[in-house]
């Protein structure tokens, strides 16, 4: 059983090597542990620092790519050095790396697929009030987008087994963070959370600037996930707005129609307008409704392509490591 801990970073240099020296170099039931850094353009010496310190990969890319492309492209390298589980931390600390054995034991144990650390938010000292509110909010609406009870979903410390990381795809340019949730939730993707400990703030969070950036990027993350998953229930109760009010609009002119009234066209016209507009949407929804299905086809060849492609990679990788072994011990 193999482990590879992956972390994202970028200009990392002062906090990497603090957060390298935490991680465990064995747990229980795990044969190898090994690290790997997605070096996401830094202009530092964070490489510098992970290679003097051992670590066994290094993803890099010559500009500033995004979390949620960093993620992906560590999955991937993941996958193709013969990862059974991957997890994911931060590269300044904050997650207390003895608690990587939590994250992977229900894995382990074949409980999950997805494990997800739990912060204790009311408790961290450097989370503001407000920030403390927001999270727990932005909690709930994922477990509702999800059909989950994760209850941190911001939360970058999670642990995925190789069958979990061959399905993940991550659209959104922002962060994983939320959309994998979702996606693990809608495609039945066993997922399971485990309280875990943190570390005192060696930064501020460079993953947004102001606390309204977060709330409106997360909230498109969410939105944009509901249209992707489930975009025949969205589209038609956004369309059972405009298709109510011109109902209520064109009863109301037959009402006074009936009594007699002239005039109050302009009220038909509306109303049939809006009717015509929630009902455009209700079609717009059965359209993506067809995509939607046509789109968990393509993705069910694409974990397959992966899974053959990245089995035979893993193959590759472990007899050129046998190879280079016994001409070490001749």
């Amino acid at each position: 059983m193999k482990l590879i801990i992956q972390i994202p970073c970028y200009n990392e240099a002062e906090t990497l090597e603090i957060a390298l020296n935490d991680l465990p170099k064995s747990i229980p039931g795990i044969d190898e542990i090994e690290y790997l850094i997605i070096n996401d353009g830094s202009k530092d010496k964070t490489v510098e620092v992970a290679k003097n310190w051992g670590v066994h990969y290094v993803v890099n890319f010559r500009r500033n790519r995004g979390l949620a492309y960093g993620f992906m492209a560590g999955l991937d390298a993941c996958l193709r050095n013969g990862a059974d589980i991957i997890v994911n931390t931060d590269a300044d600390n904050q997650y207390n790396g003895d608690d990587i054995e939590k994250l992977v034991r229900p894995i382990l144990d074949g409980e999950t697929e997805i494990v997800i650390g739990e912060r204790p938010i009311d408790q961290t000292e450097h989370f503001s009030p407000l920030k403390k509110k927001l999270q727990h909010f932005g909690s709930w609406v994922v477990r509702k987008a999800s059909d989950s009870d994760i209850p941190d979903a911001p939360s970058g410390f999670r642990a995925f087994s190789r069958e979990a990381a061959l399905r993940l795809n991550v659209t959104n340019v922002y962060t994983y963070t939320l959309e994998t949730i979702v996606q693990a939730g809608r495609e039945k993707i066993a997922q399971t959370s485990v309280p875990i400990r943190t570390n005192g703030e060696l930064r501020p969070s460079r993953l947004f600037n102001s606390m309204f950036g977060y709330v409106k990027k997360s909230m498109v993350t969410i939105l944009r996930a509901y249209l992707m998953y489930s975009p025949l229930k969205t589209f038609t109760l956004i369309g059972l707005i405009p298709f109510l009010f011109g109902i209520a609009i064109d009863v109301r002119y037959l009402v006074i129609f009936l009594f007699g009234e002239g005039g109050h066209v302009q009220s038909l016209i509306l109303g049939s307008t809006l009717i015509m507009m929630g009902f455009m949407t209700f079609v717009i929804g059965l359209l993506a409704d067809v995509i939607s299905k046509e789109r968990k086809i393509l993705e069910d060849v694409q974990y397959h392509v992966r899974r053959m492609d990245y089995d035979r990679e893993s193959e590759k990788n472990r007899a050129a490591a046998q190879a280079e072994n016994t001409v070490e011990k001749k």
